[in-house]
């Protein structure tokens, strides 16, 4: 609904719109690493559905409102993001592993922690959505860092930068989790002369730092207003 309000103001008042879409819209993918051209392999009807579907509905809207109405937009289809001020307990995996370390927790893992994602840095994010508003190509354009990483190998990441005896506490796995997860951007690097720059261990430690001196003030981290 929120789209929906914002392609009718963006029709109104002449705006170009963006939409930051997901890597969600791919679901489970049969389909690896993801271009854009894949249409995804969705449950929907699942637990997690209502995410998944809303972002899709969300590009459909975006494109019926630029080939109907004329809309100038843009798409955008995020892959995990990590960075300094996200919310300490937003249950982001990145978010999770760093505030358990630091508060001397074990890291929860779900299932058999072989499943993977690719971690971008927020500042290349935001690089890759100024050159896409600033772009003549409407999308939907891939941003995201194409390292992959399973949740093992990011616990060890996580471990390395902030405490070495940290330890993992693993859990049964949660229903229709992507088992792989990795963006192509070679449509980005062509028409939008964007990749990403920062590394997970270039990134990482900036968030550690960011974090760290939040859960000493737990008040000021928990986000309230």
């Amino acid at each position: 609904m929120g789209t929906l309000n914002m392609l009718g103001l963006a029709k109104r008042i002449g705006a170009r719109f963006l939409l930051t879409s997901t890597s969600e819209v791919y679901g489970d993918p049969l389909e690896h690493p993801q271009k854009e051209t894949y249409w995804g392999h969705v449950n929907p009807i699942g637990v997690r559905s209502c995410y998944d579907e809303g972002k899709r509905t969300a590009e459909t809207l975006t494109m019926d409102y630029h080939r109907g109405a004329g809309v100038e937009v843009r798409i955008a289809r995020i892959f995990n993001t990590y960075g300094p001020r996200m919310c300490l307990d937003d249950g982001r995996v990145v978010s999770n592993f760093v505030s358990q370390v630091i508060r001397k927790q074990p890291m929860t893992v779900y299932g058999d922690g072989k499943q993977t994602r690719s971690f971008q840095y927020v500042s290349d994010l935001v690089d890759g959505l100024v050159a896409l508003m600033e772009n003549e190509h409407v999308g939907p354009f891939n941003l995201g860092n194409p390292g992959e990483f399973t949740m093992l190998e990011l616990a060890e990441v996580v471990k390395e930068t902030i405490d070495p005896s940290a330890t993992i506490d693993f859990k049964s796995n949660t229903a229709d989790d992507p088992h792989k997860r990795k963006p192509d951007i070679s449509k980005a690097e062509e028409l939008l002369n964007w990749e990403p720059k920062i590394s997970l261990h270039e990134g990482l430690p900036l968030m550690v730092t960011d974090f760290r001196n939040r859960i000493l003030n737990e008040d000021e981290g928990k986000g309230n207003k």
